[in-house]
């Protein structure tokens, strides 16, 4: 559960610049002159690395949430399960 917590305000941040990137944000240079466009890609190369990296953090985080919730349910159906027979 701590990584919605240290996550919060990365979540806004996931998406910043999102319509640079869809409006052709990673370029290609034509020549080597345009070192400029070489390091605006790169520094967006780092965006999308450092928002993969979080994306695959929250997605352990809910998985694990989830495995711990499915252990949580089987614990309560072997203790309700007797009860509700022995009611039947």
């Amino acid at each position: 559960m701590s990584y919605r917590r240290d996550h919060r305000g990365s979540r806004s941040a996931l998406f910043n610049n999102l319509d640079t990137l869809e409006a052709g944000g990673l370029r290609t240079s034509s020549s080597y002159s345009s070192g400029i466009d070489d390091h605006d890609n790169e520094q967006t190369m780092d965006s999308l690395r450092d928002r993969a990296s979080f994306l695959k953090r929250l997605t352990g985080g809910i998985h694990e949430d989830v495995e711990t919730h499915n252990r949580m349910l089987d614990r309560m159906d072997s203790l309700v399960l007797p009860v509700w027979l022995t009611c039947s």
